[in-house]
């Protein structure tokens, strides 16, 4: 279950001296591995002033595959063994991506680096392992190569928000919770309310009447059907739903995956999306495979949904399963609340995760938490990130990407 967290001095908007608002280029890059994601956020970490441009760029192969091998590195790397190889060979090739992207977004806006006053990188995450009794302190990464990116933007860069949280002994997630909560004053939403992102892994934020949040990790939502569809075909996702559409959901699968103990844990708790396994469908079709993994992203989000100490008198959407209408069709059955899409409360549904980590870049700059104890389970309301700047002009240049 989750809990709550007031809008205490650690997080009252207004509650610290006024600082300016930054204009913030925020990116991101899901499990996906589809684009890079980037928007520009006027903001000083607590209130939202304006939203710049926002855009994709997708990923190259040659990316993609490099990413791909450090998740696999990543997955077969001992606790307390040297970082693998792989690791720096992704980073450098995910800052380049970064700075790729960079480039031409801020190109067709009719933007320059000079415009900007920070930039915040998510970084691609290739292992997330939260704690367990066993086990204390979980380890999280998120690669890139920070300061390649601020020497060729010439901008501070900030970076490694998950860290610092996971290390004090927190899940690392979520982090969004804070920036949805922003999101939800600028709007002039009342709660209850739930904001639910459906990435590779869901997660929902409660904002309550009073401003409080609470926030978790629902279960695995895009990740695994995306994985899933991979294995069998050359597509990277179930377009539309449709295959899921076609096929019959396998009511045995389907128990045999909620059977597991992630969700009767209280929360705060986060996921990996490999936390759960693809072999249990394995003798499925393509379609009713894809139907099952679909029923199971939305009772796992039903579930979290129902654990929270405020039932939301309204459900928004963002990421991408919000295009998934198999998904949402599911989710809406088992709830009793409205579902509707980012859009329908003018957010920029495709953006918001890049949205959050300028917000967050900007919190870390003016030394606000990130992080607190009823959203990733920190042992106190946390600042995170570190910030590179860029050498002086006299310095050389990095290599082209």
């Amino acid at each position: 279950m989750g809990a709550r967290v007031g809008m205490g001095a650690s997080y009252r908007a207004g509650a610290m001296a006024v600082k300016a608002a930054m204009k913030v280029l925020g990116f991101m890059t899901g499990t996906s591995l589809d684009a890079v994601d980037m928007a520009v956020l006027d903001t000083d970490g607590e209130t939202i002033a304006a939203f710049g441009p926002a855009g994709e760029r997708k990923l190259d192969a040659a990316t993609r595959a490099l990413v791909e091998a450090a998740i696999v590195a990543g997955r077969a790397w001992a606790w307390g063994a040297p970082l693998p190889a792989a690791f720096g060979l992704a980073a450098r090739a995910v800052a380049q991506a970064h700075l790729a992207a960079a480039r031409g977004f801020l190109a067709e806006h009719g933007l320059t680096a000079a415009d900007l006053d920070l930039v915040g990188v998510h970084g691609q995450t290739v292992l997330h392992e939260p704690p367990t009794p066993a086990r204390a302190r979980g380890r999280t990464v998120q690669l890139i190569d920070a300061a390649l990116v601020a020497r060729g933007l010439g901008l501070p860069v900030a970076f490694d928000f998950r860290t610092a949280d996971v290390a004090a002994g927190g899940q690392g997630a979520p982090l969004a919770p804070v920036y949805h909560a922003a999101l939800a004053r600028w709007s002039g939403l009342q709660g209850p309310v739930a904001v639910l992102n459906l990435g590779g892994v869901g997660n929902v934020t409660l904002i309550a009447p009073d401003g409080g949040i609470e926030a978790c990790d629902t279960g695995p939502a895009n990740g695994m059907i995306d994985l899933w569809v991979q294995s069998r075909t050359d597509r990277r996702q179930d377009e539309d739903g449709r295959l899921a559409r076609a096929g019959r959901v396998d009511q045995s699968v389907l128990a045999a995956y909620l059977a597991h103990p992630y969700f009767t844990t209280r929360g705060p708790k986060s996921l990996d999306r490999f936390d759960f396994s693809l072999d249990p469908v394995a003798a499925l079709s393509l379609e009713d495979g894809a139907a099952t993994l679909t029923a199971f992203a939305a009772e796992a989000v039903a579930i979290g949904l129902r654990a929270l100490t405020i039932q939301p008198r309204r459900v928004i959407v963002c990421g991408g399963g919000r295009h998934n209408p198999a998904l949402l069709e599911s989710i809406r059955t088992r709830i009793d609340a409205p579902v509707d899409a980012a859009e329908a409360v003018g957010w920029r549904g495709d953006s918001i995760e890049a949205e959050a980590f300028a917000y967050l870049a900007a919190r870390t700059a003016n030394a606000l938490p990130i992080s607190f104890p009823r959203t990733t389970g920190a042992p106190a309301p946390m600042t995170g990130g570190r910030i590179v700047k860029p050498p002086p002009p006299s310095a050389s240049p990095p290599p082209p990407p």
